[in-house]
């Protein structure tokens, strides 16, 4: 018996995520933040999401990609792990999408740096391929680096 699993995608740069739904509590457009002095440059500010301080984290920089071009704001990707909420600020915001774990594998080899480290599978599309990001380990790095 297959079993499906449903993500939340995203964009960055030209990498395709996506996030288990389970982990993922919603999705807006760009909000205003506090900046967090001394803070790594990973972590963009503070959010209040309805009276909860969120933190967002820029993913450009966290994957160690250059900063968007333009005018264009990032959006919100807002996870749930076991310390709370943490914002994922990404360049595009994708469908959810439900996949077959038969099309699961392991990274490929061409997936170099720290997308490398944060991707726990990936999933063969039609004409692309599927980054199942790791939250925890995401969120994790920041945190032991002081960021979260």
């Amino acid at each position: 018996m297959t079993t499906n699993r449903q993500f939340c995608t995203f964009f960055v740069d030209d990498l395709f995520f996506g996030v288990d739904v389970q982990e993922v509590q919603e999705v807006f457009r760009f909000e205003p933040m506090t900046r967090v002095p001394l803070a790594p440059p990973v972590v963009r500010g503070l959010i209040n999401l309805r009276g909860q301080i969120v933190t967002a984290l820029d993913m450009r920089s966290r994957l160690g990609i250059p900063p968007r071009n333009g005018d264009t704001p990032p959006m919100n990707v807002v996870v749930r792990t076991d310390d709370g909420c943490v914002s994922f600020l990404v360049d595009e915001i994708g469908d959810v999408l439900e996949v077959d774990d038969a099309q699961c594998e392991r990274p490929p080899e061409t997936l170099t740096g720290v997308a490398r480290e944060l991707v726990r599978s990936v999933y063969k599309l039609r004409g692309r391929l599927l980054l199942s990001l790791d939250v925890a380990k995401t969120v994790a790095q920041c945190a032991t680096a002081g960021a979260v």
